[in-house]
């Protein structure tokens, strides 16, 4: 991806630790969520719930858990299943972050007496709905940049991106295996066996040695009920696949149901998300530079327009691909998204070892690592003197 500033980078290296890279969210009232702090439903913009509130609300401090999953640990100590939890936005896994959630048909002080290894419950309260995706004001990250090589052109960068920089998808909203916009694609055009099998098989990135060995072996053979014995019992999504097509071998649509709605909605959405990644990369090359363009996300029900036509035709689909065929939980109708984002509240200091500490805050669906690329240009070579 084109980056905004043509400074050289500070190098270095970041998430060397979950305390590294610090998220915390912003409520929609403005309070930010600090770390360690028990808030109140009065201090996060909350009045007084009625007595017969179904819902409670609590603020989740975790550290190297996944949302989801951190939130279905609740779940299960809460005797709920995960349907039953709401959160506002997904956090980074490697990371100490904070977020406000919410649970349907527990009591406060079952959440608040809910012990589970680095996770933490910073106040919890009854309410009389839950917590919907979209809810939050923003995001506040503290990043340590671990062996900065020129951390002096922080400041240069900084002036030259002037509270902006390109509103790219960051890398994982593509995978951890880069195979979501493939799957995407194949979903799309209702070729359910190639998505499924590439859900089960590919091996790109994949780095446990027994998964690759299992996902080889699957590719191979393709037999559903011995990949069931040999599949590492921690692949939880692959084995419900696998369970699935071991009792239904061709029902392969059936199987990528097994899947959560919304890691199948990440598929389709990957594929608008890479689009959108091509369509900003445009804009950041060219002479010109609008910072408060609009782009779209291409769906079935909105224009777009020559680059995205140009885009969207150069991975063999159309703008009726995501209107998806035999899965219409999937559709994609599209929206508008910011070319380029702000960020705001820059500072930065220095450890006691050198590391390089920036604090900024982003509003929501933007990407710190995104930021943190136009600082730290990972790709970019350091310059060697020449001989005198």
């Amino acid at each position: 991806m084109l980056t905004l500033s043509k400074s050289h980078g500070i190098g270095g290296t970041v998430k060397y630790t979950p305390e590294d890279f610090i998220v915390e969210e912003i409520a929609q009232n403005g309070a930010v969520l600090e770390l360690g702090r028990v808030y109140s439903a009065a201090e996060l913009g909350f009045g007084e719930a009625s007595q017969d509130a179904k819902f409670t609300l609590f603020v989740m401090q975790k550290r190297d858990w996944n949302t989801v999953q951190a939130l279905r640990t609740i779940a299960r100590r809460a005797r709920r299943g995960i349907k039953s939890m709401g959160f506002a936005g997904t956090k980074d896994r490697s990371s100490v972050s904070t977020q406000l959630c919410s649970v349907y048909g527990a009591k406060p002080a079952d959440i608040l007496g809910i012990r589970v290894k680095d996770i933490s419950i910073n106040g919890a309260w009854p309410s009389n709905r839950e917590i919907r995706m979209g809810e939050l004001s923003g995001n506040r990250f503290t990043i340590v940049v671990r062996n900065p090589v020129h951390p002096e052109n922080v400041e240069s960068v900084n002036r030259e991106l002037d509270g902006v920089f390109p509103n790219y998808f960051g890398e994982q909203r593509f995978g951890a295996r880069s195979n979501n916009v493939d799957i995407g694609i194949d979903i799309m055009k209702a070729n359910f066996r190639s998505a499924a099998m590439r859900f089960l098989t590919d091996t790109s990135n994949e780095r446990n040695e027994d998964a690759v060995a299992a996902r080889e072996r699957l590719a191979k053979e393709e037999n559903f009920n011995e990949a069931l014995v040999y599949f590492p019992k921690y692949l939880k999504y692959e084995r419900e696949l696998l369970a699935h097509l071991a009792a239904n071998p061709t029902d392969f649509a059936g199987a990528i149901r097994k899947l959560p709605r919304s890691l199948s909605l990440m598929f389709v959405h990957s594929v608008d998300s890479y689009i959108f990644n091509k369509e900003v990369e445009l804009r950041v090359g060219s002479s010109s530079i609008d910072r408060t363009e609009y782009g779209n996300m291409v769906g079935y029900d909105n224009e777009i327009n020559d680059d995205e036509k140009s885009i969207i035709g150069e991975l063999g689909i159309t703008q009726d691909h995501f209107r998806v065929k035999g899965m219409p939980e999937l559709n994609c109708k599209g929206g508008k998204r910011l070319l380029f984002a702000p960020y705001k509240d820059f500072a930065r200091s220095f450890t006691d070892d050198g590391s390089l500490r920036m604090r900024f805050a982003l509003l929501p669906g933007s990407y710190a690592t995104v930021l943190l690329e136009e600082f730290m240009k990972s790709n970019e070579k350091e310059e060697t003197p020449l001989d005198d």
